[in-house]
This record gives C-alpha cells, sequence and structure tokens, in this order.
C-alpha cells in the first residue's frame, strides 16, 4: 500500500533534516526511510548511536505533522 500524503510530507521533512541518501550514513538503519511506510504509518528505523537526538526530532515533526509518534522499544507513544 503507498504511503499516506502526510506521510510522504513528514518523512520529507525528517530526511530534509536527517538525509537518507548519503552514502554510509549513520543515521539511517535502512535507507531509503520511504521504503518502510505503508498507509498510515512509518516504522523508522535508526541506528543505536542517533537514536535519541534523531527520535526528538521525529517526535516533534510528528506533532506538527498531526500524527501520533509511537516508541516501540519503550512501549509508549512520544510526547
Amino acid at each position: 500500500m503507498p504511503p499516506a500524503p502526510r506521510i510522504v510530507a513528514y518523512v520529507e521533512a525528517l530526511v530534509e533534516r536527517y538525509p537518507d541518501d548519503v552514502d554510509g550514513s549513520v543515521v539511517w538503519a535502512s535507507p531509503p526511510v520511504i521504503n518502510e511506510a505503508s498507509g498510515p504509518i512509518v516504522y523508522l528505523l535508526m541506528s543505536y548511536s542517533k537514536a535519541e537526538e534523531v527520535s526528538e526530532c521525529a517526535a516533534s515533526l510528528a506533532r506538527e505533522h498531526g500524527l501520533v509518534c509511537i516508541d516501540p522499544q519503550g512501549e509508549c507513544l512520544r510526547p
């Protein structure tokens, strides 16, 4: 299923801040990020070394785009 327009806009904003087309990226574990999107969901696979920084940005951008951010490892919603 193709990603919903709001998910596409969200991913575009996220990769503008943390590009996913850089060889040897230290941010994304599975670039390009848009490939992890389907319908109303995107699963962000981050490298451990950048996870805290990127997850804060991801949660903030999610709010800006009217989306909900869930941390599956913390089993909670990101504020």
